[in-house]
């Protein structure tokens, strides 16, 4: 099978689009480097699979709704369904990580190790992010790393071995968070609803004169603690994160639409004036846009 073109796909929303392996075999596998050319290297998604990620080399900051890891080399972190996050190195990070479907392990939603482990698992509120450390979880790294070495080397049979390896991580988590799951911690974290609700409505009007009071609606929450839910989630205010987002927004614009002025290009953004979105543009890649597109265009 080997690996996976590594590259997000996201909807308006932030959700991941892209199919990771096959309707045969939800699972694919990614390995990429990364420098440090924009501040957000991975940017906020979320995909319904489960995702790990093992640091090879260099170091990654990785932010899920109110927390922060800093991994470095390897450290591998499990990533819960449907969990926002971002991602972003100082300098230089190689990484692998591997994505799939609970129904690899499964088999289908009626089974054992559905009702039993992994259902109960990807709803436990407790289980957002969790690292596994070369110190501490040795075995479960190792896990990971002859499963992603399988699927890259595409060798016989390397869907049992990565299955079972796979197999064997979700029970360590499960038997991590066992006690949660004795007392019923399950169902979607409100924090998580909530800031997920106020994503998807920013990224799909962004390019419009919002504002706190219409963000904190989306999510039936006054401004305040709309304030709240985002410094507790992703530490940056509601109009900080929609700023932040229309930056990103126009450089890729300015890729994508090269005959567009950097004046048509803020307006897309839903910036009206074409200095203020040079200042910034300026303060978060360290360029000018028009710096930006030329570099970028002659790769």
């Amino acid at each position: 099978m080997g690996l996976q073109k590594c590259g997000l796909n996201l909807n308006s929303a932030g959700k991941e689009l892209q199919p990771h392996g096959t309707f045969e075999f939800p699972c694919a596998g990614y390995s990429e480097r990364f420098i440090e050319e924009s501040k957000d290297i991975i940017p906020w998604h979320w995909h319904e699979e489960i995702e790990f990620i093992y640091i090879k080399d260099g170091a990654l900051k990785l932010h899920i709704p109110g927390k922060s890891f800093h991994l470095e080399k390897g450290d591998c972190i499990a990533l819960n369904s449907n969990i926002p996050h971002v991602a972003m190195t100082a300098s230089y990070c190689e990484l692998q990580s591997l994505v799939f479907s609970p129904i690899l392990i499964t088999g289908n939603k009626d089974s054992v190790f559905a009702k039993k482990f992994i259902l109960p698992l990807i709803s436990c509120t407790s289980f957002d992010g969790y690292l596994l450390s070369t110190d501490n979880n040795e075995k479960a790294t190792n896990h990971f790393r002859s499963a992603f070495e399988a699927l890259a080397q595409n060798a016989s049979g390397f869907e049992f071995i990565v299955r079972e390896k796979l197999s064997n991580i979700c029970f360590f988590l499960y038997r991590q968070f066992e006690q949660e799951l004795a007392t019923g911690d399950m169902g979607l974290n409100q924090d998580n609803l909530r800031i997920r609700k106020m994503l998807d409505y920013i990224h799909n009007n962004f390019s419009d004169n919002l504002t706190l009071a219409d963000i904190a609606k989306v999510a039936d929450i006054g401004e305040r603690e709309c304030l709240r839910c985002f410094q507790r989630t992703i530490q940056l205010s509601p109009i900080q994160y929609l700023l932040k987002h229309r930056i990103m927004q126009g450089a890729d614009f300015l890729l994508k639409n090269p005959a567009n002025s950097i004046s048509e290009i803020s307006s897309l953004c839903g910036l009206d004036s074409p200095s203020n979105f040079s200042k910034m543009f300026k303060r978060f890649y360290n360029c000018t846009p028009r710096e930006y597109r030329n570099l970028h265009m002659m790769k």
